[in-house]
């Protein structure tokens, strides 16, 4: 698959008990950008993303990734090219060693064990995980579970990579991890996808935010747009980052941009 593009045309769907989840949904994310997509609970973030890689099919509407609709094709061949950190790591983490857990998905994808010791390597110093390889991953905090989680999905290089909710349960090291994980896979030409409550992380880190709201889209732009929309941020109760507050408060900027950072606030004083 050449280009890993996702289209959404007039996605809908609506579980089996008759709730429906998302309704209507039109967007196009293209390969190499970091989206953000936030709303409250409820709203149909992540919904809308597990539609991504097949863990749901749309009951209506059509969603392509690259050139495979996702209704025709299963969830194992979408998953090679659209990868799917889960919120919670114990939804994920199975193997009985971090070692193993890195090497699970590189062995399906059928490295051979050269390779696959390689690329455990690498991963491992990239994610600080090298002195955990040959623990249960379930002895290891809940902050490092996670890190674990992600590492196994970036180690078998997909395309795109959807985070659920990365730095919930983080530390100060574990979200700064993240940060530099999301840069590298950008620099690489990779896709990340990132469902979020946390509003710096969607201010600084990411390049586009989709706001859902009862089951609609109802924003699609730059942060620096959507923390300046005050009917948005009012009608689906979002924060913007204390930075942004602090700097509409005192007058900082041209009131057509919201400030998302201490270094653009500085800018302004």
């Amino acid at each position: 698959m050449s280009g890993t593009d996702i289209k959404c045309i007039k996605v809908g769907h609506t579980y089996p008990n008759g709730v429906q989840a998302i309704k209507d949904v039109d967007v196009t994310i293209k390969q190499g950008e970091i989206v953000s997509v936030v709303g409250q609970n409820g709203s149909g973030k992540t919904t809308l993303v597990k539609h991504f890689n097949g863990l749901l099919k749309p009951t209506d509407g059509d969603i392509t990734v690259g050139d495979l609709n996702t209704r025709d094709n299963p969830v194992g061949l979408l998953a090679e090219s659209v990868g799917y950190v889960f919120q919670n790591p114990n939804h994920q983490i199975f193997a009985a060693s971090v070692h193993e857990e890195l090497s699970f998905g590189l062995k399906n994808i059928g490295l051979e064990d050269s390779e696959i010791e390689k690329k455990v390597k690498e991963i491992a110093e990239e994610f600080l995980l090298t002195e955990y390889l040959e623990l249960n991953p379930y002895r290891l905090g809940f902050s490092l579970r996670k890190t674990v989680g992600m590492a196994s999905i970036i180690a078998m290089e997909p395309n795109v990579v959807i985070l659920d909710e990365p730095t919930t349960g983080q530390d100060f090291s574990g979200v700064k991890t993240i940060k530099d994980s999301m840069k590298k896979l950008k620099g690489e030409g990779k896709t990340v996808i990132v469902v979020s409550h946390d509003m710096p992380l969607v201010a600084e880190d990411t390049d586009r935010v989709l706001v859902m709201c009862n089951t609609e889209l109802i924003f699609d732009g730059p942060p620096a747009d959507l923390f300046i929309n005050k009917p948005i941020l009012e009608k689906t109760n979002l924060k913007p980052p204390q930075i942004t507050a602090f700097a509409e408060a005192k007058n900082f900027g041209n009131n057509k941009k919201a400030i998302l950072s201490v270094e653009d606030a500085l800018k302004h004083v």
